[in-house]
């Protein structure tokens, strides 16, 4: 059941020489805080493996950070930044990115006073020309026989988060990216996977991905005095069908590498929910903010979500997703979960709190007495789902 939060009781003090402005050479030498059991202690990331129960099934999070901020300059030498979120027209992914000549997007314009009219970008003799069709709709064209997404990784910079305080350097691209990276489309990542080498995810027999494209609403504080009351930001979900049939069996034992996977894992198991009361996964294809509390069913949503699929022959989930996590929230997909150490008065702070309860001051405390690195680039941790 929802109930009212008070989003100053999700506080804590987090010193600027906290916060991890770049990553540490070895991706798995980071800090590894352990709550397990009710106990707190610490390694080193490479070691995980020696604290996720071997039957439990790893779930993490393949989208890939898309190269989204380009940069304009007016005829007048005034310069507009163009973040790209999500596509508009064509709406699909995938569509957009392979469209040649024109596409529209959902923006972040910095700089929107001064973009009344068309503006350019140009290199080699080229043009790509952006025209603002909304207030937060672009629709770019250009003169060349690039692919969209071809002139991201031509004419694009890797959106870094605005708390490290620095531009983008050439260490964010390889590095502010997880290495099983594949599907093009977030503007964050999804930073618990950027621990993980490939030797160290060949350690899970038992893995399967999933895709939620992480939008720049991850970064959004909490302004209103009762937390529920903020309106969580859409991002998109794409889940293979064979890959859900594993994930269904686990449910309940299952270990999500980071926010993200949870909050997919989640909204499939809503679906799931809608499919028990309705016998139908998609009488809206966007899940709802509450849409996860005052569950009405005790059974695998997962594996009804995969029934349902074959019989209706889709071959991937595809959906958008407002849930919202808070401590009052009954998680029922997992047993753990890899994450990163997260902003105060944060949505993803309320979300460790429907993790491990109260326990998450104390693991805080922990890792800043413990000299742990915070936020994107800092140190790692796994939390274990204390049972409510």
């Amino acid at each position: 059941m929802l109930t009212p939060i008070n989003i100053s009781d999700f506080t804590y003090d987090l010193p600027n020489e906290r916060i991890a402005k770049y990553p540490l050479e070895e991706r798995d030498s980071s800090k590894l805080l352990v709550f397990k059991d009710g106990q707190i202690s610490q390694d080193i990331f490479r070691n995980i493996r020696n604290y996720i129960p071997t039957s439990s099934t790893l779930v993490f999070n393949n989208t890939k950070v898309i190269r989204a901020r380009l940069f304009f300059i007016k005829p007048t030498g005034a310069h507009i930044e163009i973040l790209c979120l999500e596509p508009h027209e064509p709406a699909s992914y995938e569509e957009a990115f392979s469209k040649k000549t024109t596409s529209s997007w959902k923006c972040v314009i910095g700089g929107a006073k001064k973009f009344n009219r068309p503006i350019y970008l140009q290199w080699d003799g080229n043009t790509l020309t952006a025209e603002r069709e909304a207030e937060d709709i672009v629709r770019f064209t250009w003169n060349t026989d690039d692919t969209f997404g071809e002139l991201l990784e031509k004419l694009g910079k890797t959106p870094i988060p605005p708390y490290l305080r620095r531009e983008s350097e050439d260490i964010d691209v390889l590095r502010y990216q997880t290495t099983y990276a594949i599907h093009d489309g977030s503007v964050a990542a999804p930073t618990a996977g950027l621990h993980f080498t490939k030797e160290i995810l060949g350690k899970f027999n038992q893995r399967y991905p999933v895709t939620l494209h992480v939008g720049a609403g991850t970064f959004l504080p909490v302004k209103e005095k009762d937390a529920t009351r903020h309106p969580m930001h859409r991002e998109y979900i794409e889940v293979n069908v064979d890959d859900l049939e594993h994930i269904a069996k686990a449910q309940g034992n299952i270990t999500a590498v980071g926010t993200t996977s949870l909050r997919t894992l989640e909204s499939l198991a809503v679906l799931g929910q809608r499919v028990i009361l309705t016998g139908d996964a998609y009488p809206d294809t966007v899940i709802g903010q509450y849409e996860g509390y005052d569950f009405k069913t005790e059974g695998n949503e997962l594996m009804e979500l995969y029934r349902w699929s074959k019989e209706k022959g889709i071959k991937r989930i595809l959906s958008s997703t407002q849930i919202m996590i808070t401590p009052s929230y009954r998680l029922r997909t997992i047993s753990g979960i890899i994450t990163n150490f997260h902003q105060p008065q944060s949505t993803l702070l309320l979300l460790i709190g429907a993790v491990v309860g109260d326990r998450w001051r104390e693991i805080y405390r922990y890792a800043l007495e413990n000299d742990f690195r915070f936020l994107s680039y800092g140190d790692s941790s796994y939390l274990q789902l204390e049972k409510k």
